[in-house]
């Protein structure tokens, strides 16, 4: 793996969401790390480096908008991608992740394709 593997942080309490994620980014030549709660996610992301966080909404302990919270708080991650994977469609919640700082969305239950295809779009 070289320099220009990207990393990216997966955030899902579900650990089938998890993995299906992980197959199919690291299928597409990601690096794929995980976490299974928000916390977790701000455990994970410590003084390490990712390129894209994507993280599920509605998770225990913390969910993904106060992760995105806590993401946008430290200022090496001021320009970090961050997707938000839920069920939610509606447009409140999306603006909610978005105020905190949330670079996109992807609607449960994705096609792989289209995962591949917005995180290369948020990672040019």
């Amino acid at each position: 793996m070289g320099e220009s593997t990207k990393k990216i942080l997966v955030v899902d309490d579900s650990e089938s969401i998890r993995e299906a994620i992980d197959m199919a980014l690291t299928g597409a030549g990601y690096q794929v790390h995980k976490a299974i709660d928000g916390l977790d996610g701000v455990k994970t992301l410590g003084d390490k480096s990712f390129d894209l966080v994507i993280t599920d909404l509605n998770m225990p302990n913390m969910d993904g908008i106060s992760l995105v919270q806590e993401i946008r708080k430290n200022d090496k991650n001021k320009f970090l991608p961050v997707l938000i994977l839920t069920t939610e469609s509606q447009n409140a919640k999306r603006m909610e992740a978005r105020n905190a700082g949330a670079t996109g969305w992807i609607v449960k239950p994705f096609v792989k394709d289209q995962l591949i295809g917005v995180v290369k779009k948020v990672l040019r």
